[in-house]
């Protein structure tokens, strides 16, 4: 067994995967991390160069110097709260891989709901509507990694359904669009979706038969209860006023000019917000119709809107 690296910090007692993965998860856990296992595996892995699999299935492989200050560095930046996504720069999304920094949010699981809802209505309208030269008209607000997006478009081409589809994703930050714009041509499909610098929707004469939409909507008195790695992402992509519905509520607002007659919006929502949104809905779109769609543990988490 060799002595650690210059730089391995303090508790890195061995260049053998077990021990600083040990070593690595103890000291994680001391600084409070809620995953401190599957961290330390997931920075090691990232710092070696290989699958987390192959890293906790070789316990006695030994690990090189370089590689073992690259590890003590991501401790020291996970010690410090930031999350995992930003050190290793990637964060696994609907079965893809996705390039992430603090210039956006980081996707969410329970995102992926979005997504497949989203797919599902895509593929409903095309069956429905037969031979159509013109394409489905379909929107993303708020794209920051273009997560949404990008996933919805992979989805399609799997399905042999791109062709028929017009992707817009829009956000207020070009910093994000340029993240977006990023992870569409690394999963080759940067020709598919047109990006736009904008507040929620773009200005348009044609409008979308489908709007899709994972806005801040975290309460200002929750915000500062959210886990500490929340603070070191956007609090544009996370605020959502006193209600949570701030920005939502200027999305809805925005739906009669933006929105096609029979057209759709799936709105991600908090937890704690299908009452609120509904009535939301009946006070500023009357006539129109909305329900919740829950996700895998049964909790609201996307509105759907109707335009009749």
């Amino acid at each position: 067994m060799t002595g650690p690296p210059d730089g391995s910090g303090p508790g890195l007692t061995s260049a053998r995967t077990g021990d600083l993965l040990r070593d690595g998860t103890e000291r994680l856990r001391a600084s409070g991390s809620e995953t401190p296992r599957l961290d330390a595996e997931l920075l090691l892995a990232h710092a070696v160069g290989v699958g987390r699999t192959a890293i906790v299935a070789h316990a006695d492989a030994p690990v090189g110097a370089d590689a073992a200050r690259a590890y003590a560095a991501a401790l020291e930046r996970r010690s410090a709260g930031e999350p995992v996504a930003y050190i290793r720069g990637i964060k696994e999304f609907h079965g893809l891989a996705f390039f992430v920094d603090s210039r956006v949010l980081i996707p969410r699981p329970e995102t992926e709901r979005l997504v497949e809802l989203g797919v599902a209505e895509v593929m409903r309208r095309l069956g429905a509507r037969g031979l159509v030269d013109e394409p489905l008209r379909l929107v993303d607000v708020g794209t920051g990694s273009g997560a949404v997006a990008v996933a919805l478009a992979a989805a399609l081409r799997r399905l042999n359904a791109l062709e028929a589809v017009e992707i817009t994703a829009t956000d207020i930050s070009d910093d994000a669009l340029d993240v977006a714009k990023a992870n569409a041509v690394a999963h080759a499909v940067g020709d598919r979706i047109s990006f736009a610098l904008t507040d929620l929707l773009p200005p348009s004469a044609d409008a979308f038969e489908l709007v899709l939409a994972n806005m801040p909507y975290v309460r200002s008195d929750a915000m500062s209860s959210l886990p500490p790695a929340t603070t070191f992402e956007p609090t544009l992509a996370l605020g959502g006023g006193l209600d949570g519905l701030k920005v939502i509520g200027r999305l809805v607002d925005r739906l009669p000019s933006a929105l096609a007659d029979g057209g759709t919006a799936l709105l991600e929502i908090g937890a704690d917000q299908g009452e609120s949104i509904v009535a939301l809905v009946a006070e500023r779109l009357p006539g129109w119709a909305s329900s919740i769609e829950p996700d895998l543990a049964g909790l609201p988490r996307v509105a759907r809107i109707e335009r009749a």
